[in-house]
């Protein structure tokens, strides 16, 4: 799916219920409250962070364009209306477990995938494609842990990668194996990469985390020991923000909420976002503490009916239940039951 298609089919996934500007800080992995709250609330979780350099000019070309060609009307005061429907859900992406994270994934398998190769040519005297020192001595405690020195770990390597690009499409090894450098192979830049698929580089890029999510997905059910090391800490099981990782720690040792905020010495409200952000983030958080079964299948049930993920209109057909349950079960979002 290239980069306006993902825009129309996150600004349809808004319901024109937030402004124009809400993918752009959806994509970017913004570490707002209002944006963390509506990763649940729209159930966006695949989206969060996978472009987090996109620049706000890139992102506003695009916008223009989109409503150049008919496809988009945005108004004066930032909201909009979509013209097209995007049937055709986006690709695979796990943007809230790896926040950027794959990107270190595919610099460790990259630097290992150079230095076996190096190493079976003879020849280990190269200048290392990654610069970033954590990556280089990731890759260096990789490699004693493997015993390298055996000589044997470039093929058990290699026959996993080949193990995992047998689960993917032709296009998508591709585009993975492309990117990898050798002794006497050097891989693609992100412009010979675009040139190659004859597509825009943002598009190639937002095409690679996809794939590098669909990998690190099949890394973690498959027995690929090696791979599974590069994966190390890849993987995100927390809350976003250090505050509200605070309020979890307070949570889990068993005060209330009303202990939490006197505590901390915040506002209530705040601590109920941060309640909200660890329900978004840990799949086995139980509601069952703040809400009743009956009152979360209400609520779904409403939100099919009305079309709608406003609290407003929410409340006023559940007016027994707080702001604050209402968020928490559009948050959770089936992810789990109570």
């Amino acid at each position: 799916m290239k980069f306006k298609q993902l825009l129309l089919y996150l600004l349809q996934s808004f319901r024109e219920e937030r402004t124009v500007s809400a993918p752009y800080h959806l994509l970017k992995g913004k570490r707002s409250g209002q944006t963390i709250q509506d990763v649940g609330l729209f159930s966006l979780y695949a989206y969060f962070g996978i472009l987090p350099k996109l620049a706000r000019t890139r992102f506003d070309e695009a916008i223009d364009e989109l409503v150049q060609e008919g496809r988009l009307t945005v108004y004066e005061d930032g909201y909009y209306m979509v013209h097209q429907t995007i049937n055709e859900a986006p690709p695979y992406y796990d943007g809230w477990h790896y926040r950027g994270h794959e990107h270190v994934f595919f610099a460790r398998l990259s630097l290992a995938v150079q230095t076996l190769s190096q190493q079976q040519a003879g020849d280990l005297r190269f200048v290392p494609l990654q610069k970033d020192e954590a990556v280089q001595q990731y890759v260096r405690d990789f490699l004693r842990w493997a015993h390298y020195e055996t000589g044997t770990i470039g093929r058990v390597l290699k026959e996993e990668l080949m193990l995992v690009c047998s689960e993917l499409s032709e296009q998508q090894a591709q585009r993975l194996l492309l990117r990898l450098s050798g002794a006497h192979v050097t891989g693609y830049s992100w412009a010979q990469l675009a040139l190659f698929y004859d597509e825009t580089q943002l598009d190639t890029q937002l095409s690679f985390v996809s794939v590098l999510h669909t990998v690190l997905a099949h890394i973690e059910r498959l027995n690929v020991p090696l791979l599974q090391a590069l994966t190390q800490h890849i993987k995100v099981d927390t809350v976003v923000t250090h505050s509200a990782l605070q309020t979890a720690q307070l949570y889990n040792e068993g005060h209330t909420l009303e202990q939490i905020a006197q505590l901390r010495r915040l506002k209530i409200s705040t601590i109920e976002d941060h309640i909200v952000e660890m329900a978004m983030s840990d799949a086995t958080f139980s509601l069952a503490p703040f809400v009743n079964e009956q009152d979360v299948a209400n609520v779904q049930m409403l939100v099919e009916q009305l079309q709608t993920r406003k609290l407003k209109p929410l409340k006023e057909h559940l007016p027994h239940m707080s702001y604050f349950q209402l968020r928490l079960i559009l948050a959770k979002g089936g992810r789990s039951s109570c």
